[in-house]
């Protein structure tokens, strides 16, 4: 049994938090959940010890993870950023957010190496996801019978130099290719928005790849990039051949399901190596 206390999980939307929170308990933890209010979902986080609070009630939050002990936190599933006027900050809120000063207005990456910052200055630890579910992470190559073509492993290529591009503009983690265009890339849509858009776009012939890797330099702990069964769905449903990802740096939400409805769609799922010296 840790000696750190109850795991604090910070719960936005998807099925992750109720992930991270049995895979703890596995390893001995015992955990709490703050569900973000109309982010985390009842049916994923209700039977662990929980509390729904706003997002913008930092003091309840602190409050909340100090007098249930946790010492210990992760931050996991997607929260869409609220506009300054939703907010509705607390007072300790409204504390934070001036500590937190330019960063809010940066992208994403930005905003959420800030809050791992101010939580670790908080007295928090916070640790990544991915230290509860290691078995969850998408492996290197093709993790189904489908495997992608010279085609599809040069759309893959080229993919990849588009969405590392757009990361350190730290702009998205997606982009899809079809013989070497680029139809479409991952901004504040997100993943699901982006396919749609790029389904509208297909050019004749083969269908095109989802390439979605890791931002250099991304704040692994708040944010990793995150599959799952609905990807491959809507993957499939723009047409395209597969979906390649960083293997080791992105979260299944469930593999085996993921891999069924590849095989079944006739899509490959492939993970690639980070790029050499990162």
């Amino acid at each position: 049994m840790s000696d750190a206390g109850p795991l604090g999980i910070l719960a936005g939307g998807g099925p992750l938090p109720g992930r991270v929170a049995e895979a703890a308990i596995a390893q001995g933890r015992s955990v709490f959940i703050v569900g973000f209010e109309d982010f985390a979902e009842a049916a994923v986080i209700g039977c662990y010890p929980h509390r729904f609070i706003r997002l913008a009630a930092a003091g309840a939050i602190l409050s909340e993870l100090r007098a249930q002990g946790c010492r210990e936190i992760v931050l996991i599933g997607p929260v869409r950023r609220p506009s300054l006027r939703d907010l509705r900050p607390d007072a300790e809120g409204a504390r934070i957010l001036a500590r937190i000063g330019r960063a809010l207005f940066s992208g994403d990456d930005g905003l959420l190496a800030a809050l791992v910052r101010v939580f670790g200055e908080e007295g928090f630890v916070v640790r990544g996801a991915d230290a509860f579910l290691r078995d969850r992470l998408g492996g290197i190559g093709a993790q189904g019978r489908v495997t992608p073509d010279a085609l599809a492993l040069d759309d893959i290529t080229y993919g990849a130099r588009v969405v590392r591009a757009l990361g350190e503009l730290d702009i998205g983690q997606g982009c899809v290719v079809q013989s070497g265009i680029v139809l479409a890339v991952e901004a504040l849509e997100g993943t699901d928005r982006m396919l749609e858009r790029a389904a509208s776009l297909r050019q004749p012939g083969p269908g095109g790849v989802l390439v979605k890797l890791c931002k250099p330099g991304q704040e692994r702990r708040a944010d990793m990039p995150t599959l799952g069964p609905r990807s491959v769905v809507h993957a499939s449903g723009a047409g395209l051949r597969g979906i390649a990802y960083e293997a080791g740096g992105t979260l299944f939400t469930d593999p085996a399901a993921m891999v069924d409805e590849a095989d079944r769609a006739g899509l490959f799922l492939y993970g690639i190596g980070p790029p050499s010296g990162s």
